[in-house]
């Protein structure tokens, strides 16, 4: 018995290192960003993904700024609020070849996208958000080794600026501290579980368009069996978490974008297309969690 278990041991630590000189660092405990261990698609709870593979990427906040480099192309200081992640020479005018040739506030180097969202007011004050992680996984009805990688310029927008009602939980939900339920309007968190608000992106490409005349039309979300057959590529459903050091009445809580059912966020691809290749590979398509990350201050 002894013999069998130091070599299940031996085996695991064998491949931990395999991994790790591959360029990913690989583990799993009870303690590996709680907020992504269970996979809660509704305000009410629900069965976790049948596939567990991830990979997570940390990004500090860069800056905040009125420019939307997606929707209002070219047009500085035309839109709401946004307050900006990962690629460090963003603005209203950025092309794919500036933030390949950029700099990054992410933990992973090679990770040069644009994650963006609207500002978060407590009543008149904007909230400072703490920082973000963006989840990488397959989404729930498809094959993880099927998921392919973003094309280099891809450009995504999730949630819904216009809305005038609660949005889907599954799509849009706010949660507190390291809890994974989800709900549709910003709870009261208690003091040590600041608010968090997570959109989780479409998953599925039509093979063709980096992006489309309403920012939506070339993606689509999966469903129990799969992408539809107008958007057959899988790519890695990308949740987007930020955190904010808010807790306690979230009453007074808007968006630049209005009430706070408008989240929403974007995504602007310019990943180093090797790393995230690999990323895929062996995290996603393996079916294994790869690294963690922590949210606020703590982070690099």
């Amino acid at each position: 018995m002894n013999l069998r278990r130091h070599t299940v041991v031996a085996i695991s630590a064998a491949v931990i290192l395999v991994m790790a000189v591959a360029g990913v660092v690989v583990w799993r405990t009870a303690g590996d960003d709680a907020d992504a261990a269970v996979d809660d698609r509704s305000s009410g709870g629900g069965p976790p993904q049948p596939h567990q593979g991830r990979f997570v990427v940390e990004c500090r906040f860069h800056r905040s700024a009125p420019n939307d480099p997606i929707v209002h192309y070219g047009m500085t200081g035309m839109s709401h609020l946004h307050d900006f992640f990962g690629s460090d020479v963003i603005d209203a005018s950025s092309t794919t070849e500036d933030l390949v040739a950029g700099g990054t506030t992410c933990r992973t180097q090679q990770d040069r996208a644009s994650y963006w969202a609207p500002a978060l007011y407590d009543g008149d004050r904007q909230i400072v958000p703490a920082g973000s992680n963006a989840y990488y996984r397959a989404g729930a009805g498809v094959d993880p080794t099927e998921v392919q990688q973003y094309p280099l310029g891809l450009k995504m927008v999730s949630g819904d600026q216009f809305s005038t009602t609660d949005q889907p939980t599954e799509i849009v939900g706010f949660s507190c501290g390291f809890n994974p339920r989800r709900h549709a309007a910003p709870p009261d968190c208690g003091e040590g579980s600041p608010l968090r608000v997570r959109v989780t992106f479409p998953d599925c490409w039509d093979g063709e368009h980096l992006d489309s005349d309403d920012h939506k039309s070339h993606m689509a979300h999966s469903g129990p069996q799969g992408c539809p057959d107008d958007h057959p590529v899988p790519v890695p459903e990308l949740e987007f978490v930020i955190e904010y050091p808010f807790h306690g009445d979230a009453s007074r809580l808007r968006l630049a974008s209005g009430e706070t059912f408008t989240a929403h966020a974007d995504f602007f691809n310019a990943w180093e297309e090797e790393k995230l290749a690999g990323e895929i590979r062996l995290c996603i398509q393996a079916d294994v969690v790869c690294g963690g990350a922590q949210l606020g201050p703590h982070g690099t």
